[in-house]
């Protein structure tokens, strides 16, 4: 118990002084506490310094671009790739050359390994589905026609619709198809020059603006087949789309640039070809300019020398570096310059435009399958089928039944292939060249008639020893009688014309003439003819529009013009009308009113002929209206013209004859023409400087009766024998 209590005194005894001896610390330290506080303070602000000063020597690791936003994982170099497994490729047709397009790149894409998918955008709701592109790993392609008037086709019409209401529509903004890689490529026609390839443009301008990126410099193909920068819109599509593949090829293996990004800074100078252009960011898609050709990117972006992206120039500074950069692009702007021209096809001067030939290498591969003689540089001469079945005996075309032309003794040729027009019925689909003005090098009119009789006599010449020519008609076809200026194209454009029907005349060979009615300046400056045509395809505005697709903004005052000009001449004219069933066969007052304002003393009607598919029309076999039909609506426009009677028939070109009744003498037609009697008409008018002048009624002849409508033949001469064939091919020749 002692223990015990020595034991509780002893701890006592402790606490008492610790105690105390701690009150009297606490009370130390109170009484000098602004001591201890300077002392704190200033051991702080010593560990402060010194620990900011460690952290400025220490060398600072550079953050990694490829971090996710947590901060936690890095991207590996597999995932920095951006996958690709194919395209989706959408078109916009009216004719079906953009769906044919779309399935050879579906074709080549697939036999390279990539998937494919052909999409009609008809078929196609972009305010459904198109933001799914954004996270799909196919490249959206768009292959879409600009129509008339700078419009798509009726198929694109809703898709392209909603991307411009989208591009400008607040509510989607600038990042919508953020994520969505696509390319474009648009078809169309470089004689529309306010027009040419808007819808392809637009369609291109429009993704840019919602976000889209684009793999590769938008494409423009060109049915101009003497502007098209490969010469023809084919081999445009051929060039771009070789240009995609090799994109998609590089960005399936994950280089994003055809360098492999292997060169310095990040630009790369290995590959200056326009056709590279950066999958993401590139200036706006406005206009063909070279901006558009050579296409900047957030990847490739090229500075200043020794500048890397996202530094920093002093204000004072940019003057200088702004002068530094200009120096630098005048040399290049000059031979940037001159590769642009060629690539745009653009004539830079005077002397080059003049050189220009209007038939360029693929324009005359094109037409010599055809069956063209080329002659020179812009014209040629073809066998018409109406001379070969004459040559037979089998009947001659209807200008042998309405006129009395010997169809085995006419020759078809052109001093110009160019035209002003691109009618839906042209049966040569539209190969040809087109254009509003004489552009191009021009030959001479004694070498093109010279060239254009030696090659159709050596066509006529073939037929020597073919079985069912008749000899007689193959020595006489090698005289060339008649000149039919209708083969293809505008005759009425080459500058020489005049000279051109001189020379016709001064051999004794008749001259029919035929214009589209969109140059009047030339008719009122043409000399006299045996037989001047002008093509009335159509009676309103819209119609005519929608039938000849003239390039002329003014077309319109321009065929009214024609007209006019057509009936201050003296010798014959003549009105030559195409059917075109559900186009143009319900216009018969507006058909009246155009014969009165040009007064012609013939009127030809004929139903267009089907020349088979083509992408440059989408006339079909339900346009051509049945001869009757034809008889039909030419009854009932004779009523409608008092001055006119039906006087001939040519049942097997489905053509009917409306003339003036001066030419019916005494009840009996004479639409015939007297050859012999023009010549020496047209000799007097030459010799007299153009003061002895004559009409069309001074050289007529008696038509025959069984050329006659109503005669029993229908307008064949019984003196040829008809052949029925079994089975024909088409025949796109003829006038």
């Amino acid at each position: 118990l002692n223990r015990v209590h020595c034991l509780l005194f002893t701890v006592y005894w402790t606490w008492e002084s610790a105690w105390g001896y701690a009150e009297d610390c606490l009370l130390a330290v109170w009484q000098n506490r602004l001591c201890v506080y300077t002392v704190a303070a200033v051991v702080i602000g010593l560990w402060l310094t010194i620990n900011m000063t460690w952290k400025k020597r220490k060398p600072v690791k550079p953050v990694d671009s490829w971090l996710y936003k947590s901060g936690k994982k890095k991207i590996s170099e597999k995932e920095k790739v951006v996958s690709v497994v194919g395209l989706r490729i959408f078109y916009g047709s009216q004719t079906g050359t953009a769906k044919g397009f779309a399935r050879e790149l579906a074709d080549d894409v697939q036999n390279l390994g990539f998937q494919s998918e052909v999409i009609d955008m008809k078929d196609y709701d972009p305010e459904d589905r198109i933001s799914d592109e954004c996270t799909s790993k196919r490249i959206c392609v768009f292959l879409v026609a600009t129509y008339t008037d700078g419009k798509p086709p009726e198929s694109a019409d809703w898709f392209c619709k909603w991307l411009e209401e989208a591009s400008t529509d607040f509510r989607y903004g600038n990042t919508y198809l953020k994520g969505m890689r696509y390319a474009v490529f648009g078809l169309g026609n470089s004689v529309y020059a306010g027009h040419y390839n808007t819808v392809g443009k637009s369609v291109d301008k429009w993704l840019w603006m919602l976000g889209a990126a684009r793999v590769t410099s938008r494409g423009e193909g060109d049915c101009d087949v003497a502007a098209s920068r490969h010469g023809s819109l084919q081999a445009d599509f051929q060039a771009w789309r070789t240009r995609l593949v090799g994109r998609l090829q590089a960005l399936a293996q994950g280089r994003r640039r055809p360098c492999s990004g292997k060169c310095k800074k990040g630009s790369c100078k290995s590959t200056n070809r326009p056709e590279e252009a950066a999958e993401d960011g590139s200036s706006p898609p406005e206009g063909h300019s070279s901006e558009e050709l050579f296409e900047s990117s957030s990847d490739s972006d090229s500075s200043g020398e020794g500048e890397t992206r996202g530094s920093v120039i002093d204000m004072e500074d940019l003057g200088d570096v702004i002068n530094h950069i200009k120096k630098a692009k005048k040399p290049e702007e000059a031979s940037l310059g001159g590769r642009l021209a060629k690539l745009n096809g653009v004539r830079k001067t005077e002397e080059e435009e003049e050189e220009r030939e209007m038939l360029t290498p693929a324009l005359r591969e094109v037409l010599t399958k055809q069956g063209y003689k080329l002659i020179g540089s812009h014209s040629g001469v073809k066998l018409c089928r109406w001379t070969k079945s004459m040559l037979r005996g089998r009947g001659g075309c209807y200008k042998h039944t309405f006129y009395g032309i010997e169809s085995h003794r006419c020759m078809e040729t052109t001093p110009s292939l160019a035209c002003a027009n691109k009618c839906v019925f042209c049966w040569r689909h539209h190969t040809n060249p087109v254009g509003t003005e004489w552009r191009w090098k021009m030959d001479p009119a004694e070498k093109i008639l010279k060239e254009s009789v030696e090659n159709h006599q050596n066509m006529i010449r073939q037929f020597r020893g073919v079985p069912g020519v008749w000899p007689a008609r193959l020595e006489e076809g090698l005289a060339v009688k008649h000149c039919a200026l209708s083969l293809v194209g505008e005759p009425i454009m080459y500058p020489e014309i005049n000279a051109f029907l001189r020379l016709l005349h001064q051999r004794q060979i008749s001259s029919f003439l035929v214009t589209n009615a969109q140059f009047p300046d030339e008719i009122r400056n043409l000399l006299p003819v045996t037989q001047l045509y002008v093509s009335v395809d159509a009676s309103t505005r819209d119609s005519l529009k929608k039938i000849d697709r003239p390039l002329f903004k003014d077309f319109w005052e321009r065929f009214l013009d024609s007209l006019q000009a057509l009936g201050e001449k003296k010798q014959r004219t003549v009105y030559r009308l195409t059917l075109v069933k559900a186009w143009n066969v319900d216009e018969m007052m507006a058909y009246a009113e155009l014969i009165a304002l040009g007064q012609p003393e013939f009127i030809e009607v004929k139903g267009v002929t089907y020349c088979g598919e083509s992408s440059a029309s989408s006339l079909t076999m339900a346009n051509v209206p049945w001869h009757e039909e034809v008889i039909h609506f030419v009854q009932q426009l004779a009523r409608l013209l008092p001055d006119y009677g039906i006087a001939c028939e040519h049942e097997h070109s489905n053509c009917l004859l409306l003339a003036h009744h001066k030419f019916k003498v005494e009840g009996e037609w004479w639409t015939w023409i007297d050859y012999r009697r023009f010549q020496e008409l047209v000799q007097q008018y030459e010799e007299s400087g153009g003061t002895r002048t004559f009409s069309s009624l001074d050289y007529m002849a008696k038509t025959p009766s069984w050329a006659v409508f109503g005669a029993q033949e229908r307008g064949f001469n019984p003196s040829d024998k008809r052949f029925q064939k079994k089975k024909t091919t088409k025949d796109l020749s003829g006038c």
